[in-house]
């Protein structure tokens, strides 16, 4: 078992807290630089069925919930504050999932969500602009909190399947 308040446990908190605010900036920048500037709707760029076009998304994942901010800005809150308190438990009692690559995660998982709630908190609806036609509009946030947990799904997948290779001990 790994010494929580060692040197390298504070060093790997400064890792999380970089993933996060590189995954707020580059969210919110790109909404700010590449969008602000472009009204509702305006395809910004297009390469085949691929473009960057601005779109306000009132609603949740795929445009459900539309008109609700209010709701879903409760909710992110409710999210964020989940997260945090499941990311403590499991950093105190289950050492065995506190990996370099989950705790990158986790950060970008936050980082994606605190994003996405920075959009609804200040214009009531959040920016997406990546469009590929066939699969509703997103950010960067989006994709991000996506990759953060297809990363801790697929660590708790090579646990699990450890833990089913390693042979019980007997006991004395």
């Amino acid at each position: 078992m790994r010494k929580v308040d060692s040197p390298l446990a504070r060093w790997w908190g400064g890792v999380l807290a970089l993933s996060f605010l590189l995954v707020v900036t580059a969210d919110q920048l790109t909404k700010n630089l590449l969008v602000r500037s472009y009204d509702e709707g305006e395809v910004i760029w297009q390469l085949g069925f691929f473009r960057l076009v601005h779109v306000h998304n009132t609603g949740a994942a795929f445009g459900i919930f539309q008109g609700h901010s209010s709701v879903l800005k409760i909710a992110a809150i409710v999210g964020i504050v989940v997260l945090l308190v499941m990311g403590f438990v499991i950093y105190r009692r289950i050492p065995a999932l506190v990996s370099r690559l989950n705790i990158i995660a986790f950060g970008m998982i936050l980082g994606g969500m605190v994003g996405n709630l920075i959009d609804r908190c200040r214009w009531g609806y959040v920016i997406d602009f990546i469009d590929f036609r066939v699969w509703p509009a997103f950010n960067i946030a989006d994709s991000v909190v996506t990759i953060g947990v297809v990363i801790i799904v697929y660590s708790l997948l090579r646990l699990t399947i450890t833990e089913m290779r390693t042979p019980p001990e007997k006991a004395d």
